[in-house]
């Protein structure tokens, strides 16, 4: 197929200006060597820090160019954890939700490239303050955590930002892109690419159970909840100001708006969200996916998803210029 070519395709020479985000528990390995293998780059969700599973997800890449991703206040309790991935020679390092200063010359120097992924503007700010290669303009409309913005409105402003202070460094949209249509209209707001993430947990080689990728399918966008009630009950203490997007369901009916109820009763609720996500259940724990659910209704390998959303965006994007030439 013809190439979609980009800034970030170029910069970082790839097919596609496809990026898959490193979900924790979810992006392994073998996902993210089907979406470098399909002409993205895969990220492995480093999570919040084991060193030999993820030791083990690199093997699973099995020598495809591969990067990965950090939640970053919580890498700052084991910054050792940083030292032990660069030696696997990630090709980049995604950075969110905290500070990227301690931790940007350390990537820089193992020669990772740097994302940062901002919420705000505030946080666009400091990923260029840092010398960041690429920043990610994450909208509320994605999965697991974030914050407030909306991409169509945050998108265009990071962009006109970056322009103004920073050209060199490269914009990728998130937040709710799961077809060639969402691609296309991120490059249209002035994104060099895009980061997904609930499309490609919606793949068979995301590290997802059976029954939740059955509930992805059957869950329309208004399928989904911003809340706390998971972080609670795994009693994960993250900032103020994220919370996580994941399925409405038996849990986030009982305990969302309890949550002073749910904290006095964690004991006892924190092993049973525990049990039900070992096993599967996807009604009584987190299901961690965004509004992008509306738009997936099959489970498909990554490799092909990437050359399909790619060929899709080219389409649309010639239909938009041959609609404009015809309008003059």
């Amino acid at each position: 197929m013809t190439a979609l070519a980009t800034r970030l395709t170029r910069a970082w020479n790839l097919r596609h200006p496809i990026v898959s985000a490193p979900m924790a528990f979810a992006g392994g390995g073998a996902l993210a060597a089907a979406v470098s293998r399909g002409g993205g780059l895969g990220l492995i969700g480093g999570g919040y820090g084991d060193p030999a599973w993820l030791a083990e997800q690199f093997r699973a890449a099995a020598g495809q160019p591969v990067g990965v991703g950090f939640i970053t206040w919580s890498l700052r309790k084991s910054p050792s954890l940083l030292t032990d991935v660069l030696r696997h020679r990630p090709a980049a390092v995604m950075l969110s939700f905290g500070d990227p200063r301690p931790f940007a010359a350390e990537i820089r120097a193992a020669g990772a490239r740097l994302l940062c992924q901002c919420q705000d503007l505030a946080h666009v700010m400091d990923a260029v303050d840092v010398g960041a290669d690429a920043v990610v303009a994450q909208g509320t409309e994605a999965g697991g955590h974030g914050a407030l913005r909306g991409a169509i409105s945050f998108v265009p402003e990071a962009a006109d930002y970056l322009r103004a202070h920073a050209p060199a460094t490269l914009l990728l949209a998130a937040g709710g892109i799961a077809d060639g249509r969402g691609l296309a209209a991120a490059l249209m707001l002035g994104a060099d690419g895009v980061l997904m993430g609930t499309r490609f947990w919606a793949c068979a080689e995301a590290l997802v159970g059976a029954r939740h990728h059955q509930a992805i399918v059957a869950t329309n966008g208004d399928g989904t909840i911003r809340t706390r009630v998971a972080d609670i009950a795994r009693q994960i203490p993250w900032p103020q100001g994220f919370t996580a997007r994941i399925r409405r369901n038996a849990f986030t009916d009982r305990w969302h708006g309890r949550e002073d109820e749910l904290e006095r009763n964690v004991a006892v609720e924190g092993p049973r969200y525990r049990q039900a996500f070992a096993a599967g259940d996807p009604e009584n724990t987190g299901v961690w996916f965004g509004e992008a659910a509306g738009l997936i209704h099959s489970i498909e390998r990554a490799d092909a998803l990437v050359e399909r959303i790619a060929s899709e965006a080219l389409a649309a994007l010639r239909r938009h210029e041959g609609a404009a030439h015809g309008a003059r």
